[in-house]
């Protein structure tokens, strides 16, 4: 008797099993009999004729959290031809607000500049957003910064080199420096050949820090970057200069504040090294923190490698501190916190 219950049970599978496979299977697995040329991926046009051009726009937004914000987002978007690439978004909890960064696509011909910022304008005031931009890479204007440098040179070397390749996406419009350098020194003969100015501006160990001098020259500016800069900036120069300067600390923050950050970690014998990106504030070395990487160490390190390692460290986290910057990734998060999507 269990035999036959056992066969009655095998057939039944058998029959459900031919009764799928010849009826969900194609429907399942259809798709690998397309060619691959007729799957879209994101950023391709919808349209395969050559005169379709696209173009990549970036938005963030930062306004008291209430119920649709994504919705009205992407509707302003999609309401134009756009079509979004991708969305991030962050509602800190018990804290009422919202922050998105989106990046998509759009048509200019269908889609003007201006219209946009318009667009995005009444978004904004419906909201009472407390930060709201846009931007679009291709047509909108390079983020102009100086960079200010004292006499180590790693960072300030990297983020030329990064600058003459196309992988930090702004327009250096000069270098300001408390060191002198001669005229056949690598940094001076790149600059001469890129048709960058180069200022030096000796400083004193007083109060004479030449700030007015700085601010006449950076006036034009979008941002400051400080690549190793090793003077401390007053809250005067912070107030009258009016925004964002992004430093690099070789250390990792909060540990280690203040002057030779390396020697103080080498002495205290860790394990894990690193280097921090923050905005400038009139506390020194308290910025918002907009990138930290670490590197591990040994005990078979010593001061000269333990230092190399950091100098490596510092390049790339400055880098990409001001490249999430430009790609508008960073946002101001509560008094001495950032939102990096």
């Amino acid at each position: 008797e269990n035999c036959r219950k056992e066969e009655e049970r095998e057939r039944e599978d058998m029959s459900l099993l031919r009764r799928v496979s010849s009826s969900s299977f194609p429907q399942v697995l259809g798709f690998t009999k397309r060619s691959f040329n007729s799957l879209k991926f994101p950023g391709e046009s919808l349209d395969d004729s050559p005169s379709s051009t696209l173009t990549h726009g970036i938005h963030v937004f930062h306004c008291p959290d209430v119920v649709g914000i994504v919705a009205k987002l992407s509707d302003c978007i999609a309401s134009k031809g756009g079509n979004i690439l991708s969305a991030d978004v962050f509602v800190p909890e018990n804290k009422h607000v919202f922050y998105s960064r989106s990046e998509f696509v759009f048509d200019p011909a269908k889609w003007p500049r201006e219209q946009m910022d318009e667009d995005f304008l009444k978004l904004s005031k419906m909201f009472n957003a407390m930060k709201s931009v846009v931007r679009v890479p291709d047509v909108d204007p390079k983020y102009k910064i100086a960079v200010l440098a004292s006499k180590q040179e790693h960072c300030l070397v990297d983020l030329l080199h990064g600058w003459q390749d196309g992988r930090i996406p702004v327009h250096i419009t000069r270098v300001i420096s408390n060191h002198d350098r001669g005229p056949n020194t690598h940094v001076i003969r790149f600059l001469e050949r890129h048709g960058i100015p180069y200022h030096c501006l000796r400083t004193t160990k007083g109060n004479n820090k030449r700030e007015e001098q700085i601010l006449d020259l950076v006036q034009d500016t979008d941002f400051l970057v400080l690549a190793r800069y090793m003077q401390i900036l007053s809250g005067d120069f912070l107030k009258s200069y009016g925004k964002d300067i992004i430093n690099i600390h070789h250390g990792l923050l909060p540990s280690f504040k203040g002057g030779n950050p390396s020697k103080q970690a080498f002495d205290a014998g860790v394990k894990l090294i690193g280097a921090t990106s923050h905005f400038v504030t009139e506390e020194l070395d308290e910025g918002p923190i907009i990138e930290q990487m670490v590197e591990r160490v040994s005990h078979r390190d010593n001061l000269r490698s333990f230092v190399q390692k950091s100098e490596n460290l510092e390049k790339q986290c400055l880098a990409k501190a001001i490249k999430s910057y430009c790609e508008l990734r960073v946002l101001p998060y509560e008094e001495k916190k950032t939102v990096v999507f």
